[in-house]
């Protein structure tokens, strides 16, 4: 064998070692074991829940848009939602407030006047989503129906862009 086809073996083995570490670390991060990424929402930062977000219900396809930021009076998040965003004529807006409670689920307050409760959101970090994801149930005060939600991130507010998340 010669000197080259050696170096090029050696080159070889080390590109396939190294793309196995990256893998291999994707992996971990995935599986929210990396301190970047936890598994438990009572682990993330509070500033990861500022910023905006969308939320689907009943897994369809309308989006409505959430803005979360600094809860002036606690250590929440307060904001608002909107939907039906995109036909100003019927879009609605209330307000939100909530934190992430005792056993990790985050909790949110929903209330169309500011004053009484109109829904509220209960919700699950997911695995490996790094804080960037969060699954449960809408109740509707009003009637008490119970509705699936996901909540994902879609960008950090403007005085956290280009902060780590």
């Amino acid at each position: 064998m010669t000197t080259k086809t050696m170096k090029k073996k050696t080159t070889a083995t080390a590109a396939l070692l190294a793309g196995a570490l990256v893998l291999l670390s994707g992996c971990a991060s995935m599986s929210g074991s990396s301190p970047d990424c936890p598994a438990d929402a009572r682990d993330l930062p509070l500033e990861s829940l500022y910023g905006n977000w969308e939320a689907r219900f009943d897994n369809l396809p309308a989006v409505a848009a959430v803005q979360l930021g600094k809860h002036p009076d606690y250590d929440g998040v307060r904001g608002t939602i909107t939907r039906n965003g995109a036909n100003p004529a019927k879009a609605t807006v209330a307000q939100l407030a909530g934190d992430v409670d005792d056993e990790g689920a985050l909790s949110i307050d929903e209330s169309q006047d500011g004053r009484a409760i109109s829904g509220v959101w209960s919700g699950k970090l997911q695995a490996g989503s790094c804080g960037r994801e969060f699954r449960g149930t809408w109740r509707n005060a009003a009637d008490e129906s119970t509705h699936p939600f996901v909540l994902s991130k879609t960008a950090p507010p403007a005085s956290q862009e280009g902060k780590k998340q």
